[in-house]
């Protein structure tokens, strides 16, 4: 292959065939179980990079389901979401992620900087209960229940709710591994139907693992829980702000 062509074909690794397609990217019935719990602000504010600021002291705990996503096929996720401010404006900053699926794992990672790491999601009814867990390896470390659509919510506010800017820390390593991207990356959540919205009684249980660190935000309250059906599209990401930029020479 001529050095011009790896250029012209050059898109994710492996070169010949990527991990996953180009985006964006299309999800039809994304299923959130989103639990919002107060948690120790000290260790919340140690957790988030400047320039995002948390907003308060909570922290949303989230399982879902994609059963049709474009070009990563179905899967499952679960992690840590924080409300924070960028410039004054509020939005979301993902402290960590766990997923079943290598396509979105590697694209999450390498295109926005999703937080994602290998792990074993659920999100299931059970008779009355809308159950979530996480697994990582073999060790339960997340457990989410709720009353199954005890209330139905305002499908309006509730997209109000999902249409506010999302925040990651992207980090790429240069073959001696010092960072050769450290970026700030906002993204949306475009062309974002709520298909239905319910509340219900919750109760969230961490547990600890030394590579899954989620009790360093541990649950003090539970505040409310959230049961979202969805379509929506990922958008690609832009750059809030480069940690490794040089301050311009006056």
């Amino acid at each position: 292959m001529q050095e011009t062509d790896v250029a012209k074909q050059a898109f994710a690794m492996p070169l010949a065939h990527p991990a996953y397609p180009r985006g964006p990217y299309r999800f039809v019935n994304r299923e959130f179980f989103v639990i919002t719990y107060r948690t120790d602000p000290a260790r919340l504010r140690a957790l988030v990079p400047e320039p995002l600021q948390s907003l308060d002291d909570t922290v949303k705990f989230e399982f879902i389901s994609m059963p049709d996503s474009t070009g990563f096929g179905h899967y499952h996720e679960s992690g840590q979401v924080v409300p924070v401010t960028y410039k004054g404006k509020p939005g979301t900053y993902q402290i960590a992620m766990f997923l079943d699926d290598e396509a979105p794992l590697a694209g999450g990672r390498e295109i926005w900087g999703f937080p994602k790491t290998m792990g074993k999601p659920t999100l299931r009814v059970e008779k009355d209960t809308l159950l979530g867990t996480l697994d990582y390896g073999p060790v339960r470390i997340a457990t989410g229940t709720m009353g199954f659509k005890h209330k139905a919510l305002d499908v309006d506010a509730v997209r109000k709710s999902l249409s506010v800017p999302n925040y990651l820390l992207k980090i790429i390593p240069h073959v001696d591994c010092t960072p050769r991207i450290c970026e700030l990356v906002e993204y949306d959540l475009d062309d974002l139907v709520v298909k239905g919205a319910w509340s219900g009684p919750a109760a969230l249980e961490l547990h600890q693992h030394a590579l899954a660190p989620v009790t360093d935000l541990p649950v003090l309250e539970v505040v409310s829980a959230v049961h979202v059906l969805t379509d929506l599209t990922l958008g690609l990401g832009r750059v809030a702000h480069d940690y490794l930029a040089r301050p311009r020479a006056r």
